[in-house]
């Protein structure tokens, strides 16, 4: 019997990471979960941050883990949220705090920027979704506030870059990540070095744009050392959304994907950047994806208001509970703006639900049936909007949407979706992002012909669930 080849995906997201091991087998791609561990945000120096040793730390220990099993992988892959990054100084050491997106030091970076651009202009330079915490407003409030860093900088790296550069020493910018920056231009498919001049930004900081499938390096002998063997790292897309696109199981023209997790991002494929001003006033973005792809979508607070609420109710309530609970409110009329500020990091979703109706002259829910079922319903509008808009910007009807990704296990609020959208709607694979990370390093050892096929092997590898229109328990 043949050896089994393994390759391992490690997956980070804002609330955990894990380590999922990958392989091969009778024509299916198989997984398995053999590391998992917690990622939170901390406040340090008057800002939320992210604790990246402590995440450094948890890489190692994961990859340890397939020593102690002995699956030891042909390559490697880390793949986290976006935006976020660091800068390094000559030496390669840190310079400052790793400052989390959901941190308010960007608030009035935006004016900053379109002093020096317009906000129209940038756009048509990019075609990246305004949202205030984009690495472009980030960087300006650096230069605003601690403009020293800049200075001391060599190096830009976004966050599993820098991950990748601790295991191999080799410092590597990878595409699909970038340009969640809003400093990659979109018909060039580089940085913006006339953007990042006009913006007073050290360009040199920036280093040569790679993709999905590139290799990075071999362990450092230390990390070999430490982990009991030696393998390659190779580049997944780095940016999550990016893998988990990739492992959408679908190849039709005809299908939206919704990617549900902590974020909802809810769009299609395609090979050609809207950058137009209708396309910017609906705040739709053109992430790069898999081999020079557009992900056209729009990007959506999504699950993160209900583990939110889930922290902050008194009960621990499992997920059938949660959705008991909305079935319960279901009489509630009262919605949100699921993308207002308010909801991103408030000291109390609860608190930020309830002003929110208040402000607006709606009831104000009370129960947590009838808070939950808010939400809930909020965010199947608000999907329901976008579908509407991507067939306005587009001209095309779409019959289908795919929901991948953790948040495909909400059975409740795939329901609604299913009836507030009135199209057909199928949930999984679940674990999305890690078996996009997978088949990047797969179709790197030429396990697939490309992308079409390995799709088509996800889609035979993974439960993936027609969702009934109705709510019922």
């Amino acid at each position: 019997m043949a050896q089994r080849k393994y390759y391992l995906a490690i997956d980070i997201g804002a609330s955990s990471g894990r380590h999922i091991l990958g392989w091969l087998e009778n024509g299916k791609i198989r997984i398995e979960e053999i590391y998992r561990f917690e990622n939170k945000l901390v406040r340090k120096n008057g800002h939320l941050c992210w604790d990246i040793e402590h995440l450094f730390n948890e890489v190692k220990a994961g990859i340890k883990e397939c020593g102690k099993l002995n699956r030891i992988p042909a390559s490697l892959s880390i793949d986290t949220w976006g935006v976020d990054f660091v800068l390094l100084d000559k030496e390669g050491k840190l310079l400052g705090d790793t400052v989390a997106y959901r941190d308010s030091r960007t608030r009035g970076m935006d004016e900053e920027v379109y002093r020096v651009i317009g906000e129209s202009e940038l756009y048509s330079r990019n075609g990246i979704q305004k949202q205030l915490f984009n690495s472009i407003y980030q960087l300006m409030a650096i230069k605003k506030t601690q403009p020293e860093l800049l200075a001391q900088a060599e190096h830009f790296l976004m966050i599993p870059e820098y991950l990748h550069y601790l295991l191999t020493g080799q410092m590597v910018n990878e595409y699909t990540n970038a340009t969640t920056t809003q400093l990659v231009n979109a018909e060039t498919q580089d940085w913006d070095y006339e953007l990042l001049e006009k913006l007073g930004l050290p360009t040199k900081i920036f280093g040569k744009l790679h993709m999905p499938k590139d290799v990075v390096g071999s362990l450092t002998a230390e990390i070999a050392n430490e982990a009991g063997f030696q393998t390659e790292v190779v580049l997944p897309a780095t940016h999550d959304t990016g893998a988990a696109v990739m492992a959408v199981p679908t190849s039709a023209e005809d299908a939206i994907f919704l990617s549900s997790g902590t974020w909802s991002l809810m769009g299609i494929e395609r090979l050609i950047p809207d950058c137009t001003e209708k396309s910017r006033e609906h705040n739709f973005t053109n992430e790069g994806g898999y081999h020079y792809r557009y992900r056209y979508l729009k990007n959506i607070m999504g699950m993160w208001m209900m583990q939110s609420l889930r922290r902050e109710f008194k009960h621990k309530y499992t997920f059938e509970e949660l959705y008991q609970l909305a079935y319960i409110g279901r009489y509630f009329t009262s919605v949100v703006n699921v993308n207002d500020d308010r909801f991103l990091a408030p000291e109390s979703m609860i608190g930020a639900i309830k002003d929110y109706c208040r402000e607006h002259g709606q009831e104000v829910p009370e129960t947590e049936g009838e808070i939950l079922y808010c939400v809930y319903m909020s965010l199947a509008r608000c999907y329901a909007q976008t579908v509407a808009e991507i067939e306005e910007l587009t001209g095309k009807t779409y019959s289908r949407i795919h929901v991948v990704g953790g948040g495909c296990q909400d059975k409740f609020l795939n329901a609604l979706l299913a009836t507030e959208t009135g199209k057909e709607v199928y949930a999984g694979p679940i674990e999305a992002t890690a078996v996009g990370n997978l088949m990047a390093q797969m179709l790197k050892d030429n396990c697939f012909a490309d992308l079409h096929e390995a799709r088509q092997v996800v889609a035979k590898s993974f439960a993936v669930s027609p969702v009934e229109g109705k709510l019922s328990f």
